[in-house]
């Protein structure tokens, strides 16, 4: 679909939400960012996975990805709160396939810098990460075992999260959230290119329409029937 016919199409789905929610969707996406994105291996805890969707959007991170090996990723309402309609996910989870490898190469392909989250003490800190180096991609791995052995080994940095206490690490929901703030604050006040581009809004505007209107799906259909009856 070009752009002309998704501008249409966002025109007459929009007559069927309010004001206010146009206001909504177009404050909001002003405040979308591509710059970072957030993924997931192998999470095996819904309410943790669910968190982190809760997470991306409250801090205006549209993408998720979501590799899925071992452990099928499986959505708890009642912690995202309906945030899966707001973040685009993708999922991995071709069986018997490396999914590590084909989601982080995919990224790596689009120019995202591969960074893996780790308690160890040893390595750089979360605060001293780069943002003027590229689009990031930040890696969580399992509650139990952390990232695999692919993921670290594809990773071109890892980062901590410092703490002082006796535990080592955070909880996958907790360290996103903390990583996610640091990262867009500092983001927003780096005068990098952080936004969505014109396209990318049209995308992710109709994704959302789709989302919220009743019968998006009939509507759309009648919206094209129409159009292409006004063309014959």
């Amino acid at each position: 679909m070009d752009n002309k016919v998704k501008r249409e199409l966002i025109d007459f789905l929009s007559e069927h939400i309010t004001d206010a929610r146009r206001e909504l969707f177009e404050t909001v996406l002003a405040g979308r960012t591509r710059y970072l994105t957030v993924v997931l291996e192998d999470i095996y805890q819904p309410h943790n996975a669910s968190a982190v969707i809760r997470t991306c959007d409250g801090f205006g991170v549209q993408d998720l990805h979501v590799i899925e090996n071992r452990n099928r990723y499986t959505l708890n309402p009642g912690v995202s709160l309906g945030a899966s309609k707001w973040v685009t996910l993708h999922r991995y989870n071709r069986r018997g396939k490396d999914n590590t490898t084909r989601a982080l190469q995919g990224l790596k392909e689009r120019g995202y810098r591969l960074i893996a989250t780790t308690p160890h003490t040893d390595e750089k800190r979360l605060d001293e990460l780069p943002l003027e180096e590229g689009p990031i991609a930040l890696l969580f791995g399992t509650e139990l075992e952390g990232l695999s052995e692919t993921a670290l080994a594809l990773a071109e940095e890892h980062v901590r999260i410092p703490m002082t206490g006796f535990s080592e690490s955070f909880n996958i929901s907790v360290s996103a959230a903390i990583c996610l703030y640091d990262l867009t604050m500092r983001l927003k006040n780096s005068g990098l290119r952080w936004e969505l581009s014109e396209e990318e809004k049209l995308e992710v505007k109709l994704q959302w329409l789709r989302a919220s209107v009743r019968r998006a799906e009939k509507l759309e259909k009648r919206f094209f029937d129409e159009r292409g009856n006004a063309a014959g």
